[in-house]
């Protein structure tokens, strides 16, 4: 047997390890030009995944320290992976005649039957002949797997895994159905373990029907089916978020000659962005490498319950992109900045500061940029407390306390304004940098910032490229300014941040491929040559699909022709109206939420998209009045 192939069945914890001493013993007599290119022939990523598959074919995959049989197929995503496992069940039990009802889980992905006790001898029989057939695993919660685990379990699971054709992500028994037996005791059901809401139930109370959304947080609420539950069980805990959270992109296409034309005309006008940082203007913040079409590939599997995307772009669309969905929007710079700040603008904090004027956003909302992606499924309460704050996540990195300096990185020139503003106006002293994650975010808080801070928000919207004296609403000034005035709260997210150009990155890329362990992580690019430029590519165009080989409904079957201008992309797809955009994230069809104001319906407090370079409408700064 090769020795690459052996290495590649060496478990893990080991390769780990040796994976890691290689790198650093090796890459000390590499030259810093080569290391990365060195660090990824040491540590393969393909390597973690074999050769495709054929659709519907079973396959053995590794989950964790499991290996489980799983179906492989080349389109799916978590929420259709329970549904499946749900329906399955429920349709199986339908048909012996067996009574069941829907009660809610603490697992996130999971779900729950409830059937009588009594019936115990005529659901195990049923559930191991379910899961005789398409690699479908029953297994006792708690007590293992074999039959005798199971005949004495009080609750069981089953669940048919699905992969990828090459094996490399798998939805496994974590989005199984799990069987609940429950005891009728004097006109009461007694559950055999605690829910979230009750494991109590009277035998009389009535049966209802219930949609998805009310079992869980990890739900759209167009999400199809409904199940048979008891009436205590469709009370939404507190605990949970129950208002609409929407999601903005910022992107860029830097390859395209007609905005690079655009930015090398501006820097002409600009001389002053070659006396600061580098960073100002450098290419490596406007590449491209297809990020966005991973990040939203995650979004959409491990986020459900987003109900709009708004892209914001500089008249640009990517050529995958399916502009036609009604629950995707393409806004360009002009749209938020009207007629304030300066345009063509290759500052990102310039169009950050405009974010909240995009038409139709809800009052909650995450930012992300396109190099962020979230890792596994999520809930919305990681993100704001059910009361409407908005979490936040502070670094382990340190604001520079030294003075300002002209050369300062922008990020570093940022955090140290946003310092001084939340000095003079609280007299606290900003020490922490936030996390590279989803920034949870209120348009309310950041038009009261828009107000308050005027001066340094207009000469941020001012600024063509990064400026020293900038400030980074997004990223960090309001995190600080909602904490510090009642509407945030600091939150906790497990992350991974990673410089590209970094040599040690392709191990852990690796580790994140392997243990699936992250709530979110970002692949930065600071500053690179093109010699390194194309072997991040290269890192990039071998980790992303294996990390999210399911495509998103966002993604055309057939791209465009290469074009990156916006009027061709909604020529052959024409814009959704704007009230369209103010409804629930939902299939063509499905009914939309009320108009709230600011919509196209009753659009008293934002003013209308014809005019959208008009001044902020004071009431602006309140939230919606369906949100309280």
């Amino acid at each position: 047997m090769p020795l690459r192939r052996i290495f590649q069945l060496t478990p893990w914890p080991v390769r780990r390890r040796v994976l890691a001493s290689a790198q650093h013993r090796l890459l000390r007599y590499v030259p810093a030009e080569r290391r990365l290119a060195v660090s990824r022939r040491v540590v393969p990523l393909g390597a973690t995944a074999r050769r495709p598959t054929a659709e519907a074919a079973i396959r053995k995959v590794r989950v964790g320290r499991r290996r489980l049989a799983a179906r492989a197929t080349a389109a799916t995503n978590p929420s259709a992976v329970r549904r499946a496992n749900l329906d399955r069940i429920v349709a199986a039990l339908d048909i012996a005649g067996i009574e069941w009802f829907r009660v809610p889980v603490e697992s996130l992905t999971g779900s729950a039957l409830a059937v009588p006790e009594r019936d115990r001898y005529r659901v195990l029989p049923l559930l191991e002949t379910l899961s005789a057939s398409d690699a479908g695993v029953l297994e006792a919660v708690g007590g293992g797997s074999g039959r005798r685990a199971r005949q004495k379990a009080a609750v069981l699971r089953l669940s048919w895994p699905v992969t990828d054709p090459r094996g490399s992500l798998t939805f496994g028994t974590e989005y199984g159905c799990e069987i609940e037996f429950w005891r009728d005791e004097n006109g009461t059901l007694s559950g055999p373990r605690s829910n979230p809401v009750s494991n109590l139930v009277a035998a009389d109370e009535p049966a209802v029907v219930a949609s998805e959304s009310v079992f869980g947080s990890f739900a759209a609420a167009s999400e199809p089916g409904t199940y048979r539950t008891r009436e205590v069980f469709t009370m939404v805990s507190p605990d949970r978020v129950a208002f609409p959270i929407d999601v903005v992109y910022t992107w860029v296409d830097g390859g395209d000659p007609d905005w690079r034309a655009r930015k090398a005309a501006a820097l002409r006008e600009n001389g002053w962005v070659s006396e600061v940082s580098g960073q100002a203007a450098n290419d490596s913040r406007f590449v491209s490498r297809d990020e966005l079409r991973y990040s939203l590939r995650a979004l959409h599997a491990f986020a459900p319950w987003v109900r709009h995307i708004f892209l914001v772009t500089d008249g640009q669309v990517p050529a995958w992109l399916d502009t036609g969905r009604p629950d995707l929007t393409v806004v360009t710079h002009r749209e938020i900045f009207g007629d304030t700040g300066r345009l063509p603008t290759f500052n990102s904090q310039a169009i950050e500061s405009r974010l909240h004027r995009i038409p139709g956003l809800a009052e909650h909302f995450l930012y992300l940029n396109d190099d962020v992606i979230l890792g596994r499924p999520v809930a919305p309460e990681m993100f704001f407390t059910p009361g409407g704050l908005t979490r936040f996540f502070p670094s382990t990195a340190l604001v520079d306390s030294a003075p300002r300096q002209p050369t300062d990185p922008p990020a570093n020139s940022a955090g140290k304004n946003n310092r001084r503003l939340i000095q003079q106006a609280f007299g606290r002293v900003l020490t922490r940098k936030m996390k590279h994650t989803p920034h949870p975010s209120r348009r309310s808080v950041l038009a009261e910032i828009e107000l308050r801070f005027a001066e340094h928000v207009t000469a941020t919207a001012g600024h063509q490229f990064r400026h020293p004296d900038d400030i980074a609403m997004l990223s960090s000034l309001q995190q600080y300014y909602a904490y510090l005035t009642g509407r945030a709260a600091p939150g906790d997210i497990k992350y991974m941040y990673t410089d590209l150009a970094d040599p040690v990155t392709p191990l852990r890329l690796a580790r994140a491929l392997h243990d699936r362990h992250l709530d979110a992580f970002c692949l930065n690019d600071t500053d690179s040559s093109p010699a390194a430029a194309a072997e991040q590519a290269a890192l990039l165009a071998e980790f992303l699909p294996l990390y999210l080989p399911f495509p998103s409904p966002y993604e055309l079957t057939a791209p465009r022709p290469a074009t990156t201008a916006l009027t061709a992309a909604l020529t052959a797809a024409p814009r959704p109206a704007l009230v369209a955009r103010q409804g629930s994230r939902s299939r063509p069809g499905s009914p939309a939420n009320p108009a709230r104001p600011g919509s196209a319906a009753n659009p008293g407090r934002q003013g209308s998209r014809a005019n959208p370079g008009g001044p902020v409408h004071p009431d602006i700064a309140l939230p919606d009045s369906s949100l309280t």
